[in-house]
């Protein structure tokens, strides 16, 4: 009985149990349920971010376009063709949130004209994001640049509507 023990304690085994094995697909089990809510909350701020950061770049382009013409863009053609030749790196367009690049709204369609630009921007997550800057007091809005988005996706408030100056609370 002894010998039996002894042998056994003493045996090379090679392998691992059948519980071993289960418990370790049990820990990447875990592993994975708790990384993808993860992987997919940060790419949706990704998507977000990317849009943000295409206003910017745009906003950036309007201003420029502002000071050569003392008039923002419209949505005529060589409008944008001077738009996309200020920022090449963007898709410049007039079909609101039509594509993942920048939509300039006309100015006309929405108020007085030259004393603003609303340009939006679609995320792939499906959050439009919308950015409008005042050059001139108008009866709504002081100069400055505003900050709205829809997470619907389907239009940017008029300019009539309901914008913040602070990019942390209209983003």
């Amino acid at each position: 009985m002894l010998q039996r023990i002894h042998d056994r304690l003493n045996r090379d085994e090679k392998g691992f149990t059948l519980i071993e094995l289960m418990v370790v697909v049990l820990i990447i089990a875990i592993l994975i349920a708790i990384a993808i809510p993860t992987f997919l909350g940060a790419r949706k701020r990704a998507q977000d971010k990317q849009a943000q950061s295409n206003l910017r770049n745009a906003l950036t382009a309007e201003k420029t376009y502002y000071v050569d013409h003392q008039d923002y863009a419209s949505v005529a053609g060589a409008d944008l063709t001077d738009l996309q030749a200020i920022e090449s790196s963007l898709v410049w367009t007039s079909n609101d949130a039509a594509t993942r690049g920048v939509t300039v709204d006309d100015p006309t369609a929405v108020g007085t004209s030259d004393s603003y630009a609303i340009l939006e921007s679609l995320s792939k997550s499906g959050v439009l994001f919308c950015l409008m800057d005042v050059s001139t007091a108008t009866a709504t809005h002081q100069p400055g640049t505003y900050f709205a988005k829809d997470t619907a996706g389907s239009a940017c408030p008029a300019e009539t509507g309901t914008w913040s100056l602070d990019a942390n609370v209209g983003w």
